[in-house]
């Protein structure tokens, strides 16, 4: 029987950096220093096992993810972005299991899926740059299971050359000079290669993604690499190097909340939007959208042609068409729900989770043995528990996870405010 693959949550992710203010004035290396061993912060139980402390630092891992911005600041909701994926032969290496492009593909449909759960008004599509040239693999649409179907196309992700990062940029920005005030522009570019084989001077591309307000994400799978250091500067996007699986996904789906608006394009615009109703036929028609006789779809209430599927834009008369479900779950990105306070298990208020009704476990003490006495500390543990600022109500790990990355609102302020509602009307 061969080895089980780890899952993500089971890597473990040690800050062992060199602190550089403790000797900032030896003007030693790094290299010099006495090494470090990252295994000493696991220390054993009472019982003489690992398994509660590598759980604790899963959890901790966790719970990092959610410790974001929770500013009530202006978001552009409606996102035009593009993946590029870059199939260069430096995308063969192992360094990553099982190796680059494997997990790059695995990530980029687990991304596609995440994107369009989080931004269901945006629209995504895919470019792949291989053999010194870009080819662009889907549209922008806003249908996951095109981009999904495409990704698993094994001819689609074969890998072969040299990578052109600007040939990739100049189609990505191309592709977007359609795309209405309104709408943000971004990219996403994952990286492994060291080189790039461009045609002209990348700077003069890097001008017109500035000029453009063109967002450039970059995950880097080697080394840092300047020219791209440079275009996420000039184009307010980020740059990182991944350190290890977890990592990689983390700076990825890092790009799925929406960004804030640009100072320049601070200012409110009204959009007209259309909400068409799914429409049966009897007899098969053409949509405007793929030119295919399809018995669904959904009717624009402007120009009463037909496309397949939401959101779109009618390619008739333009108009943006969503449905109201589909807005209302890009509101949270607006008014997100802020982040739990850790409470230590001395300090709980509540037998229960508040959520999900599992009794707290409130025998979380700490013990420490001295010479031949056993001396019990209540009430020190760091606790895995969370109170909402707000409405002060108690929440375990799991759920306070799945308010801010699924329900995006906190059950207790919503039970308060309904309660206030039903003492109104009394």
């Amino acid at each position: 029987m061969g080895t089980r693959r780890p899952m993500d949550e089971e890597y473990i992710d040690i800050d062992d950096t060199f602190n550089q203010d403790d000797d900032a004035g030896n003007g030693g290396y790094a290299w010099e220093e006495e090494y470090k061993r990252s295994w000493d912060v696991l220390q054993e139980d009472e019982e003489g096992r690992l398994s509660s402390v590598v759980a604790q630092l899963q959890q901790q891992r966790k719970r990092r993810r959610l410790l974001k911005d929770t500013a009530v600041i202006q978001r552009g909701i409606i996102r035009h972005l593009f993946l590029i994926i870059d199939l260069s032969e430096a995308m063969n290496e192992k360094d990553l299991r099982p190796n680059r492009i494997d997990l790059t593909i695995s990530y980029a449909k687990q991304f596609v899926i995440e994107y369009f759960d989080q931004n269901p008004i945006s629209q995504l599509g895919i470019i792949v740059t291989r053999d010194g040239i870009a080819e662009k693999l889907t549209e922008l649409s806003g249908n996951p299971t095109d981009h999904v179907t495409a990704l698993e196309t094994r001819n689609n992700v074969e890998t072969s050359g040299e990578p052109s990062l600007q040939n990739a940029l100049n189609l990505a920005r191309a592709s977007m000079i359609g795309v209405p005030s309104h709408g943000s522009k971004e990219v996403v570019l994952i990286f492994g290669a060291l080189t790039t084989c461009d045609p002209s001077d990348i700077h003069d591309t890097v001008y017109l993604l500035q000029k453009e307000n063109v967002r450039v994400n970059i995950v880097g799978l080697a080394a840092e690499v300047q020219i791209c250091r440079e275009l996420c500067n000039k184009t307010k996007g980020t740059y990182g190097i991944v350190l290890n699986e977890a990592h990689y996904k983390d700076l990825l789906f890092d790009a799925i909340p929406p960004p804030a608006i640009a100072p320049t394009k601070n200012r409110s615009n009204l959009v007209m939007m259309g909400f068409p109703r799914k429409h049966r036929e009897n007899q098969a028609t053409f949509c405007v959208c793929h030119s295919k006789l399809t018995t669904v779809g959904y009717i624009c209430p402007r120009c009463r042609s037909k496309v397949c599927e939401l959101p779109s834009d009618c390619d008739v008369c333009g108009l943006t068409l969503v449905s109201s479900p589909h807005l209302a779950r890009s509101y949270h990105h607006l008014f997100p729900v802020e982040n739990f306070d850790e409470i230590r298990t001395s300090n709980l208020q509540s037998m229960h989770c508040f959520s999900c009704l599992i009794p707290f476990d409130k025998s979380d003490i700490n013990t420490t043995t001295t010479t031949g006495t056993t001396t019990t500390t209540p009430g020190t543990s760091s606790g895995q528990y969370y109170a909402c600022p707000k409405c002060k109500q108690e929440f375990c790990m799991d759920c306070d996870i799945f308010i801010h990355e699924v329900l995006h609102n906190c059950p207790g302020c919503w039970s308060i405010a309904s309660e206030n509602q039903d003492n109104n009307k009394k």
